[in-house]
């Protein structure tokens, strides 16, 4: 006990006095807060509960009761900016926090915690011109069930209404779903304010579920990798792709189609890219592995059809950076972006997609 109170008040000496609340928390509430070095501080209302935590990644930290049944904890390390995933612990039983927004993500609906970044001004909400992101359900040929899509729009489409536009697949990773880029990922505002800075050209952003054979809110997830790597590329193929085509003003041939995916989406992208080589000119995987020099060998057509691969991954995960140069030196046009101080998160994956969207379609 000695030994546990001389750490906590190393770690209090150590910490700044400047907590503020979050963004990501419910409109009006005070908790969680975070410091600009990264700790977290958290007050969570539970009189009857015998003992509570509060967990960010994974890692959960120990609260204290007052007389009034509030607990109160703060986090023993620090965490890096950007969203991560995070939750209470009520006498063993991991719940939502009720003061802050929810999220789909790591396979349940959880909360968020979204500390400042100096580089927010990228996902910001921003006064500019926004695009819109539609809700979609349609009925699947390949399952036979209604599956949901989310599409973003740029504000062009509306302004534009005789204009065809390019199109981006993008996939989120294992055990997240089609909401994932759109909500913790920020890819609409990401566009939105890229668009408005002229940095990038507009097109329209395709998000679907690349897990499961049948919509998330129908039955639950299916937590198996052959869905992933079987059935839903042929759903896309099948399904999504002429639904899109059919339903919205794109331009419909390989020059104005990407494709994209962090983790395991990155790796559903390398997979159906090197097997569709015809489909998509313009790939990007997000933390999910790279093309590879033997893949080049195996599938030819896939490097007189690629027009560009863009590699990431943040800084704290394994450096594609030689693989790409390889490709490079194969004759592909092959960037590699390494996001600084991150890791297997969605602060890499939106410094990716802002880096990514600027090279597509030009």
């Amino acid at each position: 006990m000695a030994a546990a109170a001389a750490m906590a008040a190393t770690i209090s000496a150590q910490v700044t006095e400047d907590f503020k609340s979050l963004s990501s928390n419910q409109f009006g509430h005070e908790y969680p807060m975070a410091n600009s070095q990264g700790y977290v501080r958290n007050k969570v209302y539970a009189p009857n509960a015998q003992k509570v935590e509060f967990g960010i990644n994974g890692i959960n930290f120990a609260m204290t009761k007052d007389a009034e049944g509030y607990w109160f904890g703060q986090s023993t390390q620090p965490f890096d900016e950007g969203n991560h995933y995070y939750g209470i612990l009520i006498d063993g039983v991991e719940v939502p926090d009720p003061n802050s927004t929810f999220i789909f993500g790591s396979g349940a609906e959880r909360t968020q915690v979204e500390l400042p970044a100096h580089d927010e001004y990228k996902y910001a909400l921003r006064d500019v011109e926004h695009g819109q992101i539609r809700e979609i359900y349609y009925q699947s040929s390949v399952t036979g069930k209604q599956r949901r899509m989310f599409v973003y729009t740029p504000p062009q489409y509306e302004a534009q209404p005789k204009k065809k536009f390019p199109v981006l697949y993008l996939q989120h990773g294992y055990t997240e779903n089609e909401t994932g880029w759109s909500r913790q990922g920020r890819c609409g505002l990401i566009m939105d304010n890229l668009l408005s800075e002229g940095k990038a050209l507009p097109f329209i952003i395709v998000m679907d579920n690349g897990e499961i054979s049948y919509n998330s809110q129908q039955g639950g997830p299916q937590n198996v990798f052959g869905v992933a790597f079987t059935t839903f590329p042929k759903i896309l193929m099948e399904d999504i792709i002429p639904y899109v085509e059919s339903h919205f003003r794109v331009l419909a041939d390989s020059k104005h189609r990407a494709l994209a995916g962090l983790s395991m989406g990155g790796m559903q992208t390398r997979n159906i890219a090197l097997a569709n080589p015809e489909k998509f000119s313009q790939i990007g995987i997000f933390s999910g592995g790279v093309i590879s020099e033997n893949d080049l060998k195996e599938n030819p057509d896939f490097k007189k059809y690629n027009k560009l691969t863009f590699v990431t991954s943040g800084s704290r995960e394994s450096s594609y950076a030689e693989s790409v140069e390889n490709l490079k030196k194969e004759g592909l046009n092959a960037y590699y972006y390494e996001s600084p101080n991150t890791a297997h998160e969605w602060q890499t994956w939106r410094r990716s997609l802002w880096e990514f969207a600027q090279l597509l379609f030009k």
